[in-house]
């Protein structure tokens, strides 16, 4: 059996008896770094062999753990804080187990996203969990604009993303340019620790605040669902359209999402959008 198990994000107190349970009672233990998951077993007095799994050699390790899983041991796997998979290694492994028919369970616990999110002050669902931007600014544009596009054409949810404190005034101020300035967001810092805070406002207001004073820690920004738009015009309704498709939309989803979003007809909607992709857009 293959057990993900949820571990602390930042307090030790939070770590459940069923997981430290899981992990005591384990052939082995997967983890990012064996000396942050060492330390805290090493707490509370548990010993057992440590396997290191990271993006670095989680394909590689497969077929090994596939084998072990295979021949009966029970394998737990541990981020180094929060959920397994949450913007953490693990998912070739998990998708891997249950391909070969291995039992996968999972102790559930500390996850920042959902800390972040309740304690935002925005709307808790639907949202919509994004994880880390790309580190590249081009990228990291590129990114937010397909959010855009899917938001014009009907997306309307709150979004969760992970942040380094150290690109975080940036990121805000990206997200300023390309979801709104006016935009109402949060960002959750050093949760469940000493000195955790939770900073409301606009993005705009955000970006400003941490291009002055720079954060640290580990963070999580929380921005809220766009509001609704006015009804499209025919030249605003192509504009939808186009950004949807450019998105990656099928001319079905896209003529969908926009007529959902701007409250035209869907036939009008998938007329458009079937002409401006045979028109190549």
């Amino acid at each position: 059996m293959l057990t993900l198990v949820a571990t602390p994000i930042g307090n030790l107190g939070d770590l459940s008896p069923r997981a430290l349970e899981a992990m005591r009672s384990a052939d082995a233990v997967l983890c990012e770094d064996t000396r942050v998951t060492g330390a805290l077993l090493a707490r509370q007095g548990v010993s057992v062999p440590l396997v290191p799994l990271h993006e670095h050699n989680e394909a590689a390790q497969v077929p090994r753990l596939l084998e072990r899983l295979a021949a009966g041991e029970k394998l737990a796997l541990a981020s180094d804080a929060g959920t397994p998979l949450m913007s953490d290694p693990g998912y070739r492994l998990v998708r891997a187990a249950i391909a070969a028919g291995v039992p996968v369970t999972a102790v559930p616990g500390p996850n920042a996203a959902v800390m972040a999110l309740t304690l935002s002050g925005l709307p808790p669902h639907p949202f919509l969990f994004v994880g880390f931007l790309p580190v590249r600014g081009g990228a990291r544009a590129a990114e937010l604009g397909r959010l855009r596009a899917a938001e014009r054409a009907g997306l309307r949810t709150t979004l969760v993303f992970y942040e380094a404190p150290h690109r975080l005034d940036e990121s805000l101020a990206a997200m300023a340019e390309t979801l709104g300035a006016d935009r109402p967001a949060a960002v959750a810092r050093e949760l469940t620790k000493r000195f955790e805070e939770v900073r409301r406002g606009s993005l705009a207001e955000l970006a400003a605040w941490y291009a002055r004073h720079p954060a640290r820690g580990e963070v999580v920004v929380v921005v809220g669902p766009p509001e609704a738009e006015a009804p499209a015009g025919e030249a605003d309704l192509d504009a939808r359209l186009r950004e949807a498709l450019a998105a990656g939309m099928s001319v079905r989803d896209a003529a969908a999402a926009v007529a959902a979003a701007t409250g035209v007809a869907r036939k009008l909607a998938y007329a458009r959008a079937l002409a401006l992709s045979r028109a190549g857009r």
